[in-house]
């Protein structure tokens, strides 16, 4: 399964401290039926770790899902920050998510190329 990050996702965790291996987390539990929050279109919100701590205190994630094919990361808060997202945020990112889960894999290749969009790595 590839995972992937927005341009835009990996500017809100950039002094977060979340690893690519937290985010490959995340995404496993998903697969596995562990999610935190269904929110239709294909999003999901998922709990990642703050760094040394657990989740329940930690971030919130939006991830594009297709269980099995693909993941992006859109966006990211802390829970300390705000509650949730708004319902036009959401609106928005259910456009997001339909745009990018169903983007062909050239397209997908080209944006990786342009920097649009970062591969999740194995590992640490």
């Amino acid at each position: 399964m590839r995972v992937f990050k927005t341009r835009t996702f990996a500017r809100l965790i950039r002094n977060t401290g979340i690893s690519d291996q937290a985010l490959r987390e995340a995404v496993e539990r998903a697969v596995k039926g562990l999610v935190d929050a269904e929110l239709g279109s294909g999003l999901i919100k998922q709990r990642v770790a703050r760094q040394g701590r657990g989740r329940s205190g930690g971030y919130r994630t939006i991830i594009a899902l297709r269980a099995g094919d693909q993941a992006f990361f859109l966006h990211c808060f802390a829970k300390n920050d705000r509650a949730n997202i708004s319902d036009a945020e959401l609106r928005s990112l259910r456009e997001i998510a339909a745009h990018w889960l169903n983007t062909s894999p050239a397209l997908i290749e080209a944006e990786l190329k342009a920097g649009r969009l970062l591969e999740v790595k194995h590992g640490k």
